[in-house]
């Protein structure tokens, strides 16, 4: 248990912190977003689907976007410090958003759609992008 929540989250943190960047793409380009629109209709549908995702994790965890071996893309959440990675060896990470309290509780309180609209400004897509 412990290795798993402090592995987690040191994996976590440090992939959360790689994805983010001031003043960077507003959303993804090239294969990333055509993965996109196959999977989810369009750029628009995928960020409310992620976004009701994170919203939706009820106490500390993450929402992901991840592929599997055929490059289907899928929304999901984790609770605590785990990742899809976790239960899934298959899954690959392509970008996580942090929604515990903690991320967001000094500037938003207990506001988390505030912090989570406001996380998509921040978004280093051309990161993301290599994920792929």
């Amino acid at each position: 248990t412990a290795v798993r929540n402090h592995g987690g989250g040191h994996f976590n943190h440090s992939l959360f912190w790689e994805l983010m960047i001031p003043g960077g793409n507003k959303e993804p380009q090239e294969r990333l977003l055509e993965m996109i629109n196959k999977s989810f209709g369009d750029f628009g549908k995928f960020k409310e689907q992620f976004s009701a995702v994170a919203m939706s994790r009820f106490g500390s965890g993450w929402g992901w976007l991840i592929s599997d071996v055929s490059n289907q893309l899928s929304v999901v959440s984790t609770a605590n410090q785990d990742n899809p990675m976790m239960d899934n060896k298959d899954a690959k990470i392509l970008l996580g958003l942090d929604v515990w309290e903690h991320a967001y509780y000094l500037k938003n309180q207990n506001r988390r759609k505030d912090y989570v609209d406001s996380w998509w400004n921040v978004v280093n897509w051309s990161e993301v992008n290599k994920r792929v």
